[in-house]
């Protein structure tokens, strides 16, 4: 039996979807920003995901008891810090090797970046990770469902994630209400927001990094494809901010992306996902995406930005990675190559793991992405 375009069957096989009680990326979320979030878009929550929905607010109720925690004692030590240097974003498409890269420069004993844990549990990580990791880190998948590798509470994380738990808009919201239209598209790029809701995401974003940098300082390698589509913003707000830009062969990248986002949607959305178009959702992103990112490519230094074949990096990383560090300026890479070394041995084994597509898609691609391609050398064949 075959389903429509971007559709998961109606019954998919049971696992991680219909274990109700495992972590999800909103599980951190506090009670109020939970429940206004559901207030928004009607409480349309399909019966299946009630049990979830309604354990998520019985946490969503401990998680803003340790937030009230987290600001009365480390709340002026959150506000004392400082973001400096400037951080180093890792940028791209989905299924483009962001997560490989950020892995990469997160080896770097000088860099600082956030966790799993840190960014799911953004509101009260610095009061409850030393007793919550040690038992949730048997709820959570060791492997990443899409390419088996390695994942975890301690591996490194987008920041996009701490920006929903804590109450910003995001395009990810589309994951947990996939059913809904246009979900807040107007942050991908940011530049259609009122001066206010800029300064409110801005705000919330250096809360969050200045409370990564209470613990541990060092330059703070952040990931995020949205951030594609930020380099303006991110670049006003954090002057000499560096940009890692990830590219990978769209007839790759597309249907990677596709397969990812009907595995999310399945997984951790209120919703059965039978009106989310993943195909749709992936193609009109990369048209933001990149519509945002070459536009304000021009605004850059040439030491601020560095695009990266995924296929060379997995090539050669240790020459892709010491191009990166001359550069953006990131200082002495030799010292790093051992620990890239022997990250390498392991996460080898799994970065080649791409999805099949059609004759149909294969088109699509071709004829949407044929100015990306051919500015990064891709022949679409």
């Amino acid at each position: 039996m075959t389903t429509p375009k971007g559709e998961l069957p109606a019954q998919p096989p049971v696992g991680y979807a219909e274990r109700w009680w495992i972590p999800r990326v909103w599980t951190g979320t506090p009670a109020g920003i939970w429940l206004r979030r559901l207030h928004a878009y009607h409480w349309r929550i399909c019966a299946a995901r009630i049990p979830m929905a309604a354990l998520q607010t019985v946490v969503g109720v401990y998680n803003s008891s340790m937030a009230a925690v987290q600001r009365a004692w480390f709340g002026r030590r959150i506000a004392a810090a400082r973001i400096a240097p400037a951080p180093v974003f890792v940028i791209g498409h989905w299924r483009s090797g962001t997560t490989l890269m950020h892995e990469l420069l997160a080896l770097d004993p000088r860099h600082r970046a956030p966790s799993s844990f840190e960014c799911f549990g953004a509101a009260h990580f610095l009061v409850t990770e030393r007793f919550m990791v040690p038992w949730m880190q048997y709820l959570v998948p060791d492997r990443r469902p899409t390419d088996n590798m390695a994942h975890g509470l301690h591996h490194p994380q987008e920041d996009e994630f701490a920006l929903c738990c804590l109450g910003q808009p995001s395009p990810y919201l589309a994951l947990l209400f996939p059913n809904e239209d246009g979900v807040a598209d107007d942050y991908y790029d940011l530049a259609a927001l009122t001066p206010e809701a800029c300064a409110e995401w801005v705000a919330t974003l250096g809360r969050f990094l200045r409370s990564l940098l209470v613990r541990r300082a060092g330059r703070l390698v952040l990931k995020g494809p949205l951030h594609t589509a930020r380099m303006r913003t991110l670049a006003r707000v954090f002057p000499g901010a560096r940009f890692v830009h990830m590219v990978r062969d769209p007839l790759e990248m597309i249907p990677s992306t596709i397969k990812l986002l009907q595995r999310l949607t399945r997984d951790q959305a209120l919703q059965r996902p039978g009106r989310f178009d993943a195909e749709e959702f992936a193609f009109g992103a990369f048209r933001r995406l990149y519509h945002a990112h070459d536009a304000d490519l021009v605004l850059l230094r040439s030491d601020q930005h560095c695009t990266v074949r995924y296929e060379d990096l997995v090539r050669d990383p240790h020459a892709e990675l010491a191009r990166i560090y001359e550069t953006l300026g990131l200082g002495e890479i030799h010292t790093v190559l051992p620990l890239v070394e022997r990250y390498w041995q392991t996460a080898s084994k799994h970065v080649r793991v791409t999805a099949p597509a059609d004759d149909r898609l294969r088109q699509r691609i071709r004829q949407d992405c044929s100015g990306y391609a051919a500015r990064y050398g891709y022949e679409l064949r």
